[in-house]
């Protein structure tokens, strides 16, 4: 038997070898900027994580779970202001839902703000520290759940009361109901109730991630435990100025996978709006993401 045949067969698929040995499979999105997901440190006391033993959700995880997910005629995120707002506030509840417009890239909209009046006695009381505050549950089940328009896939509360989720809480930033769709931040600690043009970019910040947070567990994404996130738990402001108004990769991946929008797109709808808001930390993170996708 000839050798001459093998040998031509060799020399005809070495330069497909050397073509597939050399070229790089190119990265996913999600795997890009994992590049530039941030390692959470170790929780210190005060810190969500320290006193609490949460579970670790993967993907596979939230993909099993039975969760809202846009669709035609739902598929519309809806903002009830609920209180009485000045002119700076309401130009951060505007700043909000485009905001978050971006952020789920949903189309987002506004309702006309409710009067404090819709609170009954019962669920209002002065905390310790002298503000009047809300039972954030009564916010879910007697206002919201009732309203939450026809097309609405979520449905978001802000009010400029102080929040408090059981009598032995202190206070609560949001809340949010997985099953319902529905979920109230409040706007109250993050100018300590006293919004001026010097603070309003700092509560402004706050506000994004914390609305973004509590809608992002209306679309049910745990707490997170991969990287540092604004999926994360926080018991405080500080905890809060800390953690990212980015999602993390994994967060990312379980949030596109229920709300199919272009990666790329968001990611630079985000960038413009933080370019735009003066929000510099945040424009640098999503320049390092955008950069890794070049």
């Amino acid at each position: 038997m000839s050798l001459g045949k093998y040998k031509t067969i060799f020399l005809y698929l070495f330069p497909l070898l050397l073509f597939f040995s050399c070229h790089k499979k190119e990265r996913t999105y999600i795997e890009a900027i994992a590049l530039n997901d941030a390692k959470l440190p170790k929780a210190k006391p005060g810190d969500w994580r320290y006193s609490r033993n949460e579970k670790f959700q993967t993907f596979e995880d939230f993909q099993k779970l039975k969760k809202i997910k846009p669709e035609q005629g739902k598929n519309t995120i809806y903002l009830q202001p609920i209180g009485e707002f000045n002119e700076l506030q309401k130009k951060e509840i505007l700043l909000t839902k485009e905001y978050l417009s971006r952020y789920f890239q949903l189309e987002t909209k506004v309702l006309p703000a409710l009067a404090n009046t819709i609170f009954p006695k019962t669920v209002r009381r002065i905390s310790t520290e002298g503000q009047e505050q809300i039972l954030a549950g009564y916010v879910l089940d007697s206002i919201l759940i009732k309203r939450k328009p026809e097309d609405a896939v979520v449905f978001m509360g802000i009010t400029e009361k102080d929040l408090f989720p059981k009598p032995e809480w202190n206070y609560v930033f949001g809340l949010a109901s997985y099953e319902d769709g529905v979920g109230v931040t409040s706007m109250y600690r993050f100018s300590d109730g006293h919004l001026s043009d010097a603070n309003f970019n700092e509560s402004l910040e706050r506000l994004i991630k914390i609305s973004s947070h509590e809608l992002g567990h209306m679309f049910g994404i745990s707490h997170c435990l991969n990287a540092n996130c604004v999926m994360n738990g926080t018991n405080s402001l500080s905890e809060t100025d800390y953690h990212f108004a980015r999602a993390c990769s994994l967060c990312q991946q379980k949030l596109n996978s229920s709300i199919q929008y272009d990666h790329k797109k968001r990611l630079l709808d985000l960038k413009n709006f933080f370019e735009k808001q003066h929000l510099n930390s945040e424009f640098a993170r999503a320049g390092q993401d955008f950069n890794l996708l070049k």
